[in-house]
């Protein structure tokens, strides 16, 4: 067991990144979604687009708490120098985000239709959207982020 852990010590320190980086762009998600649509009405729906602002800025927290855990827990530094690491590393976290505001938008309007009540606490559709969007795109972000970014 503990050969199997060292062997796959990056992966699980990327899970655990990512679940911290999950946690701050969530919180910070629920956060935004609850106070901007008191500042802009539009941020409910613009032109379909459900909570484009609080996707926005709570992917960006997530991005920089999770470049931040990246460098100092999970990647060894590659080839690049540290500007161009982290140019790379923003310019793949924007496509992620791209295509995580895309599967949100999927999953808002066609397949988290309820609430789910767990008893103890309960998954409001956008809340539900956002961290199945966030999990599908880690499995994209983990390999990029290997094989390009950090492969020295």
């Amino acid at each position: 067991m503990k050969q199997l852990i060292l062997k796959q010590k990056q992966i699980i320190f990327f899970i655990i990144a990512g679940g911290l980086s999950a946690i701050i762009e969530i919180g910070t998600f629920k956060l935004f979604s609850v106070y901007l649509p008191k500042f802009f009405s539009w941020e409910y729906s613009l032109y379909g687009i459900k909570y484009p602002l609080s996707n926005i800025f709570s992917t960006g927290c997530g991005i920089i708490t999770n470049y931040f855990l990246s460098i100092w827990f999970v990647f060894e530094r590659g080839k690049h120098s540290k500007k161009k690491e982290f140019a790379y590393f923003i310019l793949v976290s924007l496509v992620s985000t791209f295509i995580s505001l895309i599967v949100f938008q999927i999953l808002y309007h066609f397949v988290f239709r309820d609430v789910i009540d767990l008893g103890f606490f309960v998954f409001s559709q956008e809340m539900t959207s956002k961290i199945v969007a966030i999990l599908l795109v880690s499995i994209l972000n983990y390999s990029i982020k290997k094989k390009v970014i950090f492969n020295g």
